[in-house]
């Protein structure tokens, strides 16, 4: 698995693989699925699946993220492959910070807290030592701030 992280990770760059990413999340959410989230992103990066509630529909919406611990807490950003528009799941996590995330066949109530100013370059410099590629998407999302979020433990 080394290998293909490091493959991955050096590939993340380039355009085409956020379009082949971003094609294969319901794949990747069917797996999380089948697996009880014990196999998400063919296990090559740390993600886990984050369960919001739709701000418009009500219902329970899935979205598998990489993440980093930061002490008890798990960190995610709404990077949305780079593109110029935020994701869903994050205008979700801001319409309803009570979410659920699935990790390891377990399912953890969390409260989104959407990091500010120091702390979100803080959590951004731990989120680039796990994906480098979100520099990248940084830059491609244009004049776009990259939701960075703390999910903590409920």
């Amino acid at each position: 698995m080394r290998v293909l992280s490091r493959l991955a990770r050096t590939l993340g760059h380039r355009r085409w693989f956020a379009r082949m990413g971003k094609a294969i999340v319901p794949l990747d959410r069917a797996v999380a699925k089948l697996t009880k989230g014990r196999v998400i992103a063919l296990g090559v990066m740390p993600t886990l699946v984050l369960t919001t509630v739709g701000r418009k529909s009500g219902q329970a919406r899935n979205q598998p993220l990489v993440y980093v611990r930061d002490g008890e807490n798990y960190v995610v950003i709404g990077s949305n492959w780079g593109q110029t528009s935020h994701p869903a799941w994050s205008g979700n996590l801001l319409a309803n910070p009570d979410a659920t995330i699935t990790l390891g066949g377990r399912e953890i109530p969390v409260r989104g807290v959407l990091a500010r100013g120091a702390e979100r370059e803080r959590l951004f410099g731990l989120l680039l030592a796990v994906w480098p590629a979100y520099r990248t998407y940084s830059e491609r999302a244009g004049d776009r701030e990259l939701r960075v979020f703390s999910l903590i433990p409920r």
